[in-house]
């Protein structure tokens, strides 16, 4: 991944981070000369040097949309932009039929992705304290119920809570009243994190905003772990077992956690069914995404080995 970390996301930063980034996309892309290039939004901004690269037909552009790039606030007044990207991609991949009815509408063409298989190539083993543990995949972004999450956590004392995110982007009121069975993990690295999410005995992660698949939630089903989800749609389509879909309040995080805590066995089970479902998915997913490619199979198509700037 392309990212000028450094730089942050702070207003007096910002463009010259999205300006770096994109010289060295394109840098990047002239000496690996993909076929086709596959690019994360949002940014919007970061399929600019892609496209640049790929003028005159030289190679593809995939888009892979996230729902902020349709719902986030700081990215709903660019939705011309957002149209324009989508009618020059080959094709736009998107995790619900929701966001391909959008992509629809806007003229483009949109390939339906769920999620994609999680392996980590390396695990860190979690050294885990004795009894139920939960494992809440944050951010700490504006969509995510925080507050009502340590709520739950003081309601279970007996639990232990093992919170992922950078803490700075944690509200100073919340901080001081984090019960003390939540243990904030800050950054950590991709090893630590995939011994996290197979050690734990659940995976907790919620939104509040619809239409939105939590990346957290099928990483942890790829591991085999059962998941703890908001209760959209969405979810109970993606995740329709191997997980407690809940209200995003205090008393039915904890009354969630309580129920696949009394049958954790069986969970467990029906985490390994959804894993195996999902696998098997994909692999007809990826079917239609080479064949949009033109029909090129794996051997032929060129993927870069680092993404466009995010």
């Amino acid at each position: 991944m392309v990212y000028l970390g450094r730089l942050g996301s702070r207003a007096s930063t910002v463009l010259f981070k999205y300006v770096g980034q994109a010289f060295r996309t394109i840098r990047i892309l002239k000496a690996e000369q993909p076929s086709a290039v596959f690019v994360m939004t949002p940014p919007m901004f970061a399929a600019f040097p892609a496209f640049w690269y790929a003028r005159g037909g030289i190679a593809q552009v995939v888009l892979d949309a996230h729902t902020a790039a349709f719902s986030h606030p700081r990215w709903r007044r660019l939705q011309w932009l957002q149209r324009a990207l989508i009618r020059r991609a080959t094709t736009t991949l998107v995790h619900n039929e929701h966001i391909a009815a959008l992509v629809e509408a806007a003229g483009g063409h949109a390939t339906l992705v769920p999620d994609v298989p999680v392996v980590f190539r390396e695990v860190e083993p979690f050294g885990r304290p004795p009894g139920f543990t939960i494992v809440a995949v944050c951010s700490f972004n504006y969509d995510e119920p925080v507050e009502a999450l340590f709520a739950a956590a003081a309601l279970l004392p007996d639990v232990h809570f093992f919170v992922t995110g950078n803490p700075k982007h944690l509200a100073r009121e919340l901080r001081i009243s984090i019960p003390s069975n939540v243990t904030l993990t800050g950054f950590i690295s991709t090893p630590a994190y995939g011994g996290l999410l197979k050690g734990a005995d659940a995976v907790l992660t919620l939104t509040t905003r619809d239409h939105t698949m939590l990346r957290g939630a099928y990483e942890a089903i790829y591991q085999g772990t059962p998941v703890i989800i908001s209760d959209w749609p969405v979810l109970r389509e993606a995740f329709d077992e191997g997980a407690v879909h809940v209200g995003n309040d205090a008393t039915a995080i904890a009354e969630g956690i309580e129920r696949l805590r009394r049958d954790h066995a069986r969970f467990r089970i029906a985490a390994a069914r959804l894993r195996q479902r999902k696998l098997e998915a994909w692999q007809v997913t990826r079917r239609s995404i080479l064949d949009r490619l033109n029909d090129r199979g794996p051997e032929q198509l060129q993927v870069p080995t680092r993404s466009a700037p995010r």
